[in-house]
């Protein structure tokens, strides 16, 4: 996985990275405890590589950056928050695989 495909994002540079994006932002709102989060985390990784072209994949830690979570009413991780255009366009919430991740995402890009 190379740093440039998958982008770590706070609260501080949210705004800058994602809500500012020419490309639609998947954001994948994980803890370090989070069981299905280290599941999901793999499935980010790969669809970060195979859509590098049109798609940028951000991790966001909930316990390190707590003010987007309570934004976007993130109630339970992960959640996977596809953002196009600076709007949140789909969302997927627990340890899918990645094909269903896939589906979700897909007709957005």
């Amino acid at each position: 996985m190379s740093d440039e495909s998958l982008l770590n994002v706070t609260d501080a540079n949210f705004e800058d990275e994602v809500i500012g994006s020419d490309l639609p932002v998947l954001v994948d709102f994980w803890a370090v405890w989070c069981g299905p989060c280290h599941m999901v985390s793999p499935f980010v990784e790969q669809i970060g590589e195979e859509y590098k072209d049109r798609l940028k994949v951000a991790k966001l830690n909930v316990d390190e950056n707590q003010s987007v979570p309570a934004k976007y009413g993130i109630m339970s991780i992960p959640t996977l928050l596809l953002f196009k255009g600076g709007e949140p366009k789909e969302t997927i919430v627990g340890a899918l695989p990645k094909d269903m991740i896939v589906a979700a995402i897909s007709k957005h890009l």
